[in-house]
C-alpha cells in the first residue's frame, strides 16, 4: 500500500459534524485540525490502496473540495527524483 495525504477543507460551521463523522468511521486517530488557528481543514496521512479508497475516508459531503495526494520518499540520487535530469 502506499501513503497518502489527505487535505479536507470544510467550513467553520461544519468543524463538529466533520470531527464527529471522521471518529464515527474509526479514522479520527489519523487526522489532525487546523480549525482552532481558524484554518478549517482536516489534515491526515494514512495507508491506502489508491487515491479513490484514500478520499473514501472523508465524510461524503466533503470529499468533492478534498485533496488527495500519493507520497513518496526520494533517495540522494538524482535518478530518483522525477524532476531532476541525469548527468
Amino acid at each position: 500500500m502506499d501513503r497518502y495525504m489527505i487535505v479536507s477543507p470544510h467550513n467553520a460551521e461544519d468543524c463538529d459534524k466533520a470531527v464527529r463523522e471522521v471518529h464515527a468511521a474509526g479514522y479520527l486517530h489519523h487526522f489532525e485540525w487546523g480549525c482552532k488557528d481558524e484554518d478549517h481543514t482536516g489534515y491526515a496521512i494514512l495507508e491506502a490502496e489508491g487515491h479513490e479508497h484514500a478520499k473514501q475516508i472523508v465524510p461524503w459531503w466533503l470529499r468533492d473540495r478534498a485533496h488527495v495526494s500519493r507520497l513518496v520518499k526520494f533517495g540522494k540520487s538524482a535518478k530518483e527524483h522525477p524532476h531532476e535530469k541525469s548527468a
